[in-house]
């Protein structure tokens, strides 16, 4: 009888042991009848082709078609009660009010992550039970990144979409969202395990949660809250009030109408019945802006998001790939910092001094408008991928699903900062605009505007400025090839830089390591 072979698992043996070689007795022959008689059980070959039929892929499949569709009713519902609430008079400042309760959740949403230990060892053990050697790790990641740039992508469709359905009316468009969610909850209800995600160890207290010893974390996520709020003290609200806003000097009784004839007024203000002349549809929302519909305004935010997620989706690829500074450092993230202030500042000054602005030349703002923003989504969303690298580079390696939620918590908190002081810029830095024959046509959006693109630009230079403080530019920085703009402190930091692109979590958690022993 051939004895029998067992073939050891383990990925760092491929060693064949033969039962049986070098006994010669009859226990050895016993030994190889039994294992004859009772085969080992061996782990079941794995399909080369079963793709989303694989039923250790249910989870991951169930989790995105729900989140996916979450997403879409995210980016519509902040569209639809932004865009409602202008129609109802509401001023930019009770609109970021609006939105405190909305941030303020993703603020402690994001603290709770530290709680999910188990969820994500679950995750790291799922995926080591799909990825093998013929080639599925390219698969894997393949398939991630098409979760995320469908994720990024649906969420702009969200906010065109949501737009969109405001045109029918504002119960219709609460009710189809209504829909996407009864439709996304019976695949998490009855198709997921009532386990999955389940603690089963103590959860992280608030003093772990808070991981206050890890200097380099902390300053990135100071940083980090910085740079969203750059961006929100100027897009959430003020961009689309601004979109949205009437002329000024299209108002006012020198602008009679008929209640009969809607076209009389320009798009943004309305025929007063009272009064049978032209107003501002919202004067808390101010006036100066370019007076485009609801769903142009969305097609603009919507844009925006799409154009964000996908360039950041593509940063290694395209942007630090190139310019051979991958993996990136906190020196890398310092020049994008800087770069990201650029778009914000020139849009201060555009809109503030620019005779386009002033003149109101409407097709000239809006030229303005899209090449400002395209090149900030540009920009920010390269900020924004250094900064996801930099956070698991910096994590402990005990300690990642904690110290991510930390990191994002500062980002949901930046987010609130942003919308919360974007209001207040919007709403009372412009002041009272008053038309010919004394109407009130309410704030001066243009100024509004300016100073929120200001204290953006404040706040991306203090996100740069702050990431200096990170003790990491061993590697220095290069912008391709033949130019280097700061010196590496020696060839064995290149070295250790390219380790930790390797591996780094287990890099930093083994540097700590070293520390903490010395």
């Amino acid at each position: 009888m051939e004895p029998p072979t067992i073939i050891n698992d383990d990925a760092s043996s491929a060693n064949e042991i033969e039962l049986g070689s070098g006994f010669g007795n009859e226990e050895s022959t016993s030994l190889n009848d039994d294992l004859s008689t009772k085969p080992e059980p061996q782990e079941e070959e794995e399909p080369k082709e079963r793709g989303f039929s694989d039923p250790r892929l249910r989870p991951f499949v169930i989790i995105s078609i729900t989140y996916l569709l979450f997403t879409v009713t995210d980016g519509a519902i902040r569209m639809i009660v932004l865009l409602h609430a202008y129609n109802k008079s509401f001023s930019a400042l009770q609109v970021a009010f609006m939105f405190t309760l909305y941030e303020l959740a993703g603020v402690f949403t994001n603290l709770a992550a530290g709680i999910a230990k188990d969820l994500t060892k679950l995750g790291g053990k799922t995926v080591t039970k799909i990825v093998t050697p013929e080639g599925r790790h390219t698969r894997l990641f393949q398939l991630v990144s098409l979760l995320t740039g469908w994720k990024n992508s649906l969420k702009g469709v969200g906010y065109f979409l949501g737009s969109a359905l405001l045109e029918v009316s504002y119960e219709a468009a609460l009710g189809f969202m209504i829909g996407l969610i009864v439709i996304a909850m019976p695949f998490a209800i009855f198709g997921l395990d009532k386990n999955l995600g389940t603690a089963k160890k103590k959860n992280s207290s608030l003093k772990e949660i808070f991981v206050l010893d890890n200097f380099n974390l902390n300053v990135l996520s100071l940083a980090r809250l910085f740079l969203f709020a750059s961006r929100d003290f100027w897009f959430e609200v003020p961009l689309p009030f601004y979109l949205r806003s009437p002329n000024c000097l299209a108002l006012g009784p020198f602008f009679p109408c008929s209640p009969q004839d809607i076209d009389q007024c320009t798009t943004g203000a309305v025929c007063d019945p009272t009064l049978d002349y032209c107003t501002n549809v919202n004067e808390g929302g101010g006036c100066g802006g370019t007076g485009l519909g609801k769903v142009v305004v969305g097609a603009f935010l919507g844009g925006y998001i799409i154009l964000y997620g996908q360039v950041q989706s593509w940063t290694p690829q395209l942007v630090t790939n190139p310019l051979q500074q991958t993996p990136p450092n906190k020196v890398t993230e310092v020049f994008w910092g800087m770069i990201n202030c650029f778009p914000t500042m020139v849009g201060a000054i555009v809109v503030y001094a620019s005779g386009v602005f002033v003149d109101y030349i409407l097709g000239g703002m809006i030229a303005w408008l899209v090449v400002i923003i395209v090149t900030f989504a540009i920009i920010f969303a390269i900020n924004s991928s250094i900064h996801s690298f930099l956070v698991v580079k910096y994590a402990k390696s005990d300690k990642v699903a904690t110290s991510v939620g930390f990191y994002y918590m500062s980002n949901a908190v930046g987010r609130l900062v942003g919308t919360l002081g974007s209001g207040f810029l919007y709403t009372y830095a412009g002041g009272q605009v008053e038309t010919l024959g004394g109407y009130a046509a309410g704030n001066d959006a243009r100024l509004g505007l300016a100073a929120c693109f200001v204290a953006g630009t404040i706040s991306s230079l203090l996100a740069a400025v702050i990431t200096i403080w990170i003790k990491d530019d061993d590697a220095g920085l290069k912008c391709g090839s033949c130019c280097t703009l700061v010196q590496p402190k020696s060839t064995d930091a290149i070295q250790q830089e390219e380790a930790a692109d390797a591996s780094p979590q287990e890099t930093t958690g083994n540097t700590e390591r070293s520390a903490l022993s010395a």
